[in-house]
């Protein structure tokens, strides 16, 4: 006897596709409802090392020298811990929740009775992650805004970037969570963000590392989104942040493509 294989149908024509996905979104926050308490609790991590590091250590400190330009120590460690929020808000949701529909309540199989295809699941995950990440990171801004780390207002275009940085890592984290057997393998999740978050430049300069290690510091994705927020919020701009920026980019490219190539793989088997 032969088992039935699912059928691959046509993709979705835009802005059907586009539709279909954020169905899947508004099923999301419809959940999200009723663990709110976890949802939130995110947001508190970066807060407390901002306040803890900064503040707490930033006074003995005192100010540090960035460029030639001597800045509260409170004032370099907010856009990394801003940074931080958007990166841990995507990869949170990208790997743990994703995993769970995936291997636990199989959700992804009935989501596939309906006309949505392994493409627009993706889609859908990967948004309602980036979505996450977003709400931290606005959320910290404001934060950081009224204990007055922020010193311009081009930081009002660092929300952009954290939209950026939470498509990078979302898209990364889900296209991850496709390879992973067991709930034990999330430990690698944490052992990849950990080194980032703390040898980002986000509570050094870079100029602080040894050169050796400064170029492997430059290859992390965590490092160019810190770059471009501490920037935007310190007012100072430059046309070498679109090299930031090409490098979130292109991530995101590959995690998305990555994704869709490794759901597909997943569902339609």
């Amino acid at each position: 006897m032969t088992t039935a294989q699912p059928t691959r149908r046509m993709p979705l024509p835009f802005p059907i596709a586009f539709r279909a996905s954020g169905a899947l979104v508004e099923r999301n926050f419809a959940a999200a409802r009723s663990y709110w308490r976890t949802f939130v609790s995110g947001f508190f991590e970066p807060v407390f090392y901002l306040f803890a590091m900064g503040v707490g250590i930033g006074a003995l400190v005192g100010d540090i020298q960035v460029d030639g330009r001597a800045i509260p120590y409170a004032v370099f460690v907010a856009p990394a811990m801003m940074a931080t929020s958007a990166m841990n808000g995507a990869i949170y949701d990208s790997t743990a929740n994703v995993f769970g529909k995936l291997k636990n309540s199989k959700l992804y199989e009935s989501v596939l009775a309906t006309p949505l295809q392994p493409a627009e699941v993706a889609a859908g995950e990967i948004a309602w992650a980036l979505l996450r990440g977003l709400v931290y990171s606005c959320a910290f801004l404001l934060v950081a805004a009224v204990a007055g780390f922020v010193q311009s207002w081009w930081a009002l275009l660092a929300i952009g970037v954290c939209t950026l940085i939470g498509l990078a890592f979302a898209s990364l984290g889900m296209a991850a969570t496709t390879f992973m057997r067991t709930w034990n393998d999330m430990d690698y999740v944490q052992l990849a963000i950990l080194p980032m978050f703390l040898f980002s430049a986000t509570f050094y300069p870079l100029d602080a590392y040894p050169p050796v290690l400064q170029g492997v510091v430059q290859a992390t994705p965590l490092y160019h989104g810190v770059a471009l927020v501490r920037a935007l919020m310190m007012g100072e701009l430059g046309w070498g942040l679109l090299l930031h920026v090409g490098y979130l980019l292109a991530l995101s490219a590959f995690g998305l493509w990555a994704t869709t190539r490794r759901i597909t793989r997943l569902l339609m088997t």
